[in-house]
C-alpha cells in the first residue's frame, strides 16, 4: 500500500495555509497554498475577523491542496491519513446551535476587554485562579473577552448557544461535526488543567455552562458534510481538533520533550518549556492528556523590529544584517523597555509603554534598532531566569522564526541569553506541529529531531549583555 499522507492547515489571525507531509512529518512535493483575510483592528482595541472570509480562505487553502494532490501523478495515489490543524491561541466565536457564527471572531489581542478583567480581578484572586487553570486574568483570554461581550452586546450574548475556537467553528462547518482538543482548552481561561475538565467557577464567572462548549476531547471527527461530498476521497477521514500554535510548535521544533524549551520569534516572542512548572505570570497548558508546558509570551518582538525599520526608514536586508553584525556588543549606550504593546510574561503590565534612555546627538538609528533588539532578548532572558529560579531547571533551548534566517542574530541571542542555542531551520513550525499531533493519534513512529551545532555564547559578550540587562531592570523599577 502507499505510504499516506497528512494534511496539515495552520489558521492565522491574517492568512491560512496548507501543505501535505508525510508519515515522518516533513513536507511532501507539493508548495503549500496560502490564502489572506483581514485582520480588523481600530484604536479602541478591536481586533477580530469575519468568520466568513476566514472560512472562504480556509476551503481555498484546502481546495487548492487537494486538487493539485490529484494532479500530481505520485502524490494522488497516496492515501490521505488525516487532517491536523494548528490555530492561533485564545480565539473565540459565539455560534448558534447549528453552528452559525453570529459573533466576529475574537483574537488574543482584541484589548477592549480591559476594564473587564481588572473587574475580574478585583471579584477573583488571580493567583488562585492562575493556579486552578493556568491562566491570567488578562484580556487575552475568554473569561474577560465574555464579560466584556456581555456588557456592551447583552442581547447578543444571550442569543450565542455555542462558544468554539476557530479551529472547531472551521471543522464544524466544513467537515460535520469537531470536538474540543485538550491543547486549545487550556488556552481559554475556561479549563482546569489539572482535573482535565471545564473550571466550573470560571464557567459560572462566565455565565456559561458546558452545554455551550464543544466536546472535550483529542477524538477525530470522521470528515463528513460539504467537502467529503466535493472530495469523496475524504469521506471518513479523521480530522483532528485544532491545537494552539503554541502547542504545534512545540512540537513542530521537536521541543515538546522534557528538558527542552522552545523560543519563538515572530511578531511576538514565546519561550515554551516542556513540564507543568508554571509560575505566576507565565500559562500552564496541555499539549494533550499526557503532556504539559508552561508558556511565556512577550508581547513585543518583530512587531517592534518592523515599527523600526518603518519609522527610522532602515532597508531591511543583507546590508543592515552585516551593519548589525559588525557591532557584537552593546557599545550603542542605549537602554530600552521594550512595551510599546504592553508587556505580557511575567510581568503582565498591559499599561507599560515603550522606553528608549539613553539617547544623545550621536545616537544613530542603527543603534535604535540594535538596542531594541536586545531588549527583546533581555525579556526572553528574564523569563528563563524566572523559570528557572522556580524549578524550570536549565532546558536546552531550540530557536525558530524569522531569526533563524541570521547566523548573527543568532549569536546574539546566544550572547545576550548567555546560554547555548540550537536553532530550528523548519520555515513552518505550527504547521509540521499539526501534522505531527495527527500523525502521534494514528499511532505513526516520529524520529527524535537531533540537536547539532549549538550557537555558543562568548563569554564577554555575555558579561557585557549582563550588565545592560541589570540596567534595563534599574530602569523599569525606576518608572
Amino acid at each position: 500500500m502507499a505510504e499516506p499522507l497528512i494534511l496539515a492547515l495552520d489558521i492565522g489571525t491574517s492568512s491560512a495555509r496548507a501543505a501535505f507531509h508525510d508519515i515522518t512529518a516533513r513536507r511532501a512535493a507539493l508548495a503549500a497554498t496560502h490564502h489572506d483575510y483581514p485582520l480588523l483592528t481600530s484604536r479602541d482595541g478591536m481586533s477580530e475577523i469575519e468568520p466568513g472570509a476566514m472560512l472562504g480562505a480556509v476551503r481555498a487553502c484546502l481546495t487548492e491542496a487537494l486538487h493539485r494532490r490529484r494532479a500530481d501523478a505520485v502524490l494522488r495515489g497516496r492515501p490521505v491519513a488525516g487532517i491536523g490543524v494548528s490555530c492561533f491561541s485564545h480565539g473565540m466565536v459565539g455560534c448558534t446551535e447549528k453552528g452559525e457564527a453570529i459573533t466576529r471572531i475574537t483574537t488574543a489581542a482584541d484589548s477592549r476587554s480591559r476594564d473587564a478583567a481588572e473587574v475580574l480581578r478585583k471579584r477573583f484572586d488571580e493567583r488562585k485562579i492562575h493556579a486552578r487553570t493556568g491562566c491570567m486574568l488578562r484580556t487575552d483570554f475568554w473569561p474577560a473577552k465574555m464579560a466584556w461581550l456581555q456588557r456592551v452586546e447583552a442581547r447578543l450574548f444571550a442569543r450565542v448557544r455555542q462558544w468554539m475556537s476557530p479551529a472547531e467553528w472551521l471543522q464544524l462547518r466544513l467537515a460535520g461535526d469537531a470536538n474540543c482538543a485538550i491543547a486549545m482548552a487550556t488556552g481559554t481561561g475556561l479549563f482546569d488543567p489539572v482535573a482535565m475538565k471545564w473550571d466550573a467557577g470560571m464557567l459560572k464567572a462566565a455565565e456559561i455552562s458546558p452545554e455551550h462548549l464543544r466536546p472535550l476531547s483529542d477524538a477525530p471527527t470522521p470528515i463528513g458534510g460539504a467537502l467529503a461530498q466535493e472530495f469523496p476521497e475524504l469521506r471518513g477521514v479523521p480530522w483532528f481538533p485544532g491545537i494552539g500554535d503554541g502547542v504545534a510548535g512545540c512540537l513542530g521544533t521537536g521541543a515538546a520533550r522534557a528538558g527542552l524549551a522552545a523560543i519563538h520569534l515572530g511578531g511576538t516572542a514565546a519561550v515554551r518549556v516542556a513540564g507543568d512548572v508554571a509560575p505566576f505570570g507565565m500559562c500552564c497548558f496541555r499539549v494533550d492528556a499526557a503532556r504539559h508546558f508552561t508558556d511565556a509570551t512577550v508581547s513585543n518582538s518583530g512587531n517592534l523590529r518592523a515599527w523600526c525599520l518603518r519609522e527610522l526608514r532602515l532597508a531591511d536586508g543583507p546590508e543592515l544584517d552585516a551593519a548589525l553584525a559588525a557591532r557584537p556588543g552593546p557599545q550603542h549606550g542605549l537602554t530600552v523597555l521594550p512595551s510599546w504593546n504592553g508587556e505580557r510574561a511575567p510581568t503582565w503590565n498591559e499599561e507599560a509603554a515603550g522606553t528608549i534612555h539613553g539617547i544623545r546627538q550621536g545616537t544613530t538609528a542603527l543603534d535604535i534598532l540594535q538596542a531594541v533588539t536586545e531588549a527583546v532578548y533581555h525579556r526572553i532572558a528574564r523569563a528563563l531566569d524566572v523559570l528557572r529560579e522556580n524549578g524550570g531547571g536549565a532546558p536546552k533551548l531550540i530557536v525558530s522564526g524569522a531569526i533563524t534566517k541570521s547566523a548573527r542574530a543568532i549569536e546574539r541571542l546566544a550572547n545576550v541569553l548567555d546560554r547555548s542555542v540550537y536553532a530550528n531551520d523548519e520555515p513552518e513550525p505550527a504547521m509540521r506541529g499539526a501534522a505531527v499531533f495527527a500523525l502521534e493519534k494514528l499511532g505513526y513512529p516520529l524520529p527524535v529531531q537531533k540537536l547539532i551545532n549549538p550557537v555558543k555564547p562568548r563569554k564577554a559578550a555575555a558579561h557585557e549583555f549582563a550588565a545592560a540587562r541589570e540596567r534595563q531592570r534599574r530602569l523599569e523599577e525606576l518608572l
